[in-house]
């Protein structure tokens, strides 16, 4: 106890004399999370159980990382997020970044294909191609992965509403190509409840949304095995401006929703739970970042084993891929947008991420450039390459000051959770807008101390100086959109109308029913049958989701 009290009075005589010499600087330092943080914390501050609390990597809680080897038995997949307008320059895209070193595939669609319409539907006029690759067809699929094997990359998809219609579209170019699709390995987002919460790209009501979801859970376990079904995305809850505790809290109540979602539809919890995945973003405070990964992991750990009573250890592994923060990006210096990027990324390699997009510099300005993608490859390459941290299997762990973070993390993100099941769930906290108010109230007080320079964002309002910005790069050419209608127009003109008429009829009475979607799905596209024309059938059976106001 002597030592406790000895370090009290330091502590007392530690902030005195900073506030004394050094009156500009904060009474109180913190997180983005609001978790304090004490000058130093010794061993004797830390639950005396925390070895029981990190575990051994690769073994329950997972706290340091879910494989015994980490990057000492391979690197985490180093993915590019890209989607240019049509599915030709994507795919020339896409080949030069494997050729770069890429090892994985990652795809941007457009925001028509986000929401189901065809690039010839009227409520997709102006926005073919704009924010990512235009799909419609299965044609398009072709081109998007012309001369690449689907059996020998890994394929990231970030589609939710629709992403059962991609999938088959995707399974359906494998087959062509002559792969086994018990092979085909990726993710495809497939993540309904952040739309509603952040994101905003839904179609349906949440309980055929839910039901489309589980049926790709119970079709990719039987069909396709090392597919991951759902990427249960934290990382759009963060770009819409929440804390990290509010982060690991949100995403992991979604996940829990979804584990009782394929639950009630009658999957074994052990059938489907290894093939879920998710999704977290990398800020700037690197410490905290962290702890967000390893508290994310253990929390997650104890809901599978304790909540549901997985068996397989498999089952209570949280994987996840990391997407450097966009949010943190900024036009102005955009050369700084380097140095925050290899922080961001060095969070997400020190925390144990299973796969890793880093942001380019130029993004909050236009479509990145081929230079500037290759600098955010190289960043990763660099890490793992060169600065030694993928040779320790948990860099950090044993940090008092980590193993704090990751305990308060914890706690808040289990402080949340609880909330939410008091509620009854995720999808009732989203309809009585508790998650988009919380998410809203962080944004608004993170926003004011930026106004109020109590966080400073270097080049924006401090060390800012003159320069002249220009937006040429964001204009889309419209015959894109011309070219895509064209490809429509041929398509339906070459295909039977009888059979179309019969595959829709199919679908429409199968939406009704209970059966499994996903078979149903790859026939459609691999009879020519649109997106846009799945997707309104659907429309017609299960109708919209309208926002509520709150």
């Amino acid at each position: 106890m002597a030592h406790q009290t000895e370090y009290l009075r330091w502590l007392t005589n530690t902030r005195k004399k900073t506030l004394e010499k050094f009156p500009e600087r904060k009474a109180r330092f913190e997180t983005s999370s609001g978790i304090e943080l004490p000058p130093i914390i010794l061993p004797t501050d830390n639950d005396p159980d925390y070895m029981e609390k990190l575990g051994l990597p690769g073994e329950f809680p997972y706290t340091r990382g879910v494989q015994s080897t980490m990057y000492r038995g391979r690197f985490w997949t180093m993915r590019q997020y890209a989607g240019f307008s049509t599915a030709e320059e994507s795919n020339r895209r896409y080949r030069y970044l494997l050729g770069a070193g890429q090892t994985g595939l990652s795809v941007a669609f457009d925001l028509p294909t986000q929401i189901g319409y065809d690039a010839d539907d009227p409520i997709a006029e102006g926005e073919v191609g704009k924010v990512g690759v235009s799909i419609s067809s299965i044609h398009d699929m072709a081109q998007l992965f012309d001369q690449i094997p689907l059996d020998k990359v890994s394929t990231s998809m970030t589609i939710n509403a629709p992403a059962g219609v991609l999938l088959a579209m995707y399974i359906a170019v494998a087959k062509r190509q002559g792969a086994d699709m018990r092979q085909l390995r990726g993710t495809i987002q497939n993540d309904i409840l952040k739309e509603y919460v952040a994101r905003g790209t839904y179609i349906f009501p949440p309980t055929p949304s839910m039901r489309l979801i589980t049926d790709i859970f119970q079709f990719c376990a039987a069909e396709v095995p090392y597919w991951n079904t759902i990427s249960i995305s934290g990382y759009h809850i963060r770009e819409a401006g929440s804390t990290a505790v509010q982060e690991v809290g949100f995403t992991l109540a979604n996940g829990i929703a979804y584990v009782e979602a394929a639950l009630k539809a009658g999957l074994d919890v052990d059938a489907f739970a290894g093939q879920l995945s998710f999704f977290f973003n990398a800020h700037n405070n690197l410490l905290e970042e962290v702890a967000k990964f390893r508290a994310a992991r253990r929390l997650w750990a104890k809901i599978m084993r304790e909540r549901f009573g997985a068996q397989k250890p498999i089952s209570w592994q949280l994987r996840f891929h990391t997407q450097t923060a966009g949010s943190t990006l900024t036009a102005q210096q955009p050369e700084n947008n380097v140095a925050r990027v290899t922080l961001q990324a060095l969070a997400a390699v020190l925390g144990g991420t299973q796969s890793l997009h880093t942001n380019s510099m130029d993004e909050a300005l236009w479509l990145p450039t081929e230079k500037s993608v290759r600098v955010a490859l190289r960043t990763q390459q660099i890490i793992a390459y060169e600065s030694g941290i993928a040779d320790s299997i948990d860099p950090l762990a044993g940090s008092y000051l980590v193993e704090y973070l990751t305990d308060e993390i914890e706690k808040g993100a289990g402080d949340y959770i609880t909330k939410i099941d008091e509620m009854g769930g995720a999808l009732q906290s989203i309809e009585r807008g508790y998650m988009q108010n919380e998410i809203q109230n962080a944004a608004y007080a993170a926003q004011k101390e930026i106004e109020r320079k109590e966080k400073i964002v270097v080049g924006v309002n401090q060390f800012a100086v003159d320069e002249v910005l220009t937006l040429e790069r964001l204009k889309v050419d419209p015959v894109i959109e011309l070219g895509q209608r064209e490809k429509l127009k041929k398509l339906r003109e070459n295909r039977e109308q009888r059979v179309t008429e019969q595959f829709l009829g199919k679908l429409v009475e199968a939406a009704k029913s209970t059966q499994n979607l996903m078979p149903l799905f790859i026939e459609c596209v691999e009879n020519n049958i649109t997106l846009g024309e799945i997707c309104n059938t659907l429309r017609g059976v299960w109708g919209e989701y309208m926002a509520q106001g709150f």
